[in-house]
C-alpha cells in the first residue's frame, strides 16, 4: 500500500471513528481520546489530519454530504424520490449520515457566545440539491404551474427532517422508510403534473437497489479493457447498459 493510500484510509478510520462517537455520546460530550481509541490510531496521526474536535465534526458533515452519483432518471421528480429514500436509508445504516444529521440538530453550546457552528449546514446543503433538481423538472414540464421550486423544496426538507426525528425519537428510525414514502405519496400529488406520478417508484428496497446499481457502474468503470476482444470495455458496456435501461427506468406503482 503507498504512502497516500494508507494516508487515506487513516484518514477514513477516523472520520468514522467520530462519526460512531458523536452519533452515540453528542459532540459535546465525545472526547479527541474516546475517538483516537476507537480509530485505533495515535494522537500524532489524528491531528495530522484534523486540528481540532470541531475540524472533525466538519470533516462528518462534509464526507456525509457526499453522497455520490446516482444512477440518471427519466424524470426529476424520480431522482426527488430517489435522494429521500437514500437519505433515509443512510439514518438507519451509515453512521455518517446519522452523526450529521445529529450534530446539525444538536443545541449544545460550548462557548461564551453559545451556539453551535455545525447548525444547519446538512439540511441547507439538501435544501439547495432539492432546488437544483426541482428547477430542471419545472424546465422539463413536471411540475404544477404554481410550484415555486425553492419554497417546496424547503417544505420537502422540513417535514422530512420532522419525520426522521419523530422515528428516531419513537423507534430509532426503524420505521423511517414507511413513513418517507408516506410523505412523498401525500406531497407529490400537490407538486406534480399527474401524467408524473404514476411513474413515480416508491418501493421500501429502492434504496438498496440504487446503492447496488451504482456499486455495479463504479466497478465496471474501474475494469481493465478488454484488449482481446472488440475493443469495447466493461465501463463502456455498462454505460450502455445504463442508457439502454434508462428508457424505461420508472415503473408504474
Amino acid at each position: 500500500m503507498t504512502r497516500q493510500a494508507r494516508a487515506t484510509q487513516t484518514r477514513t478510520s477516523i472520520l468514522l471513528a467520530a462519526a460512531e462517537v458523536f452519533d452515540a455520546r453528542g459532540y459535546s460530550t465525545a472526547t479527541i481520546t474516546e475517538i483516537i481509541a476507537r480509530a485505533g490510531v495515535t494522537k500524532g496521526a489524528l491531528y495530522f489530519h484534523f486540528s481540532s474536535k470541531e475540524d472533525l465534526a466538519l470533516g462528518v458533515i462534509a464526507a456525509q454530504l457526499e453522497l455520490g452519483p446516482l444512477p440518471p432518471q427519466r424524470t426529476g421528480l424520480q431522482e426527488i424520490v430517489d435522494q429521500g429514500l437514500l437519505f433515509a436509508h443512510q439514518l438507519q445504516h451509515d453512521p455518517l449520515t446519522r452523526a450529521s444529521v445529529g450534530l446539525a440538530m444538536d443545541q449544545w453550546s460550548e462557548s461564551a457566545e453559545g451556539g453551535n457552528p455545525f447548525h444547519g449546514r446538512p439540511f441547507q446543503s439538501w435544501v439547495d440539491r432539492l432546488t437544483q433538481v426541482l428547477v430542471e423538472a419545472r424546465d422539463r414540464g413536471e411540475l404544477l404551474p404554481h410550484v415555486d421550486p425553492a419554497e417546496t423544496a424547503e417544505l420537502l426538507s422540513g417535514s422530512f427532517t420532522g419525520i426522521q426525528w419523530t422515528s428516531q425519537i419513537l423507534c430509532r428510525r426503524q420505521d423511517l422508510m414507511r413513513r418517507v414514502i408516506s410523505m412523498f405519496r401525500h406531497l407529490l400529488p400537490s407538486i406534480a403534473m399527474p401524467q408524473i406520478l404514476p411513474t413515480l417508484e416508491l418501493t421500501p428496497d429502492r434504496a438498496a437497489s440504487l446503492l447496488a446499481s451504482r456499486a455495479a457502474a463504479l466497478e465496471a468503470e474501474d475494469a481493465p479493457t478488454d484488449e482481446e476482444g472488440d475493443g469495447t470495455s466493461l465501463s463502456d458496456a455498462a454505460s450502455d447498459t445504463r442508457t439502454a435501461g434508462r428508457a424505461d427506468a420508472a415503473t408504474v406503482r
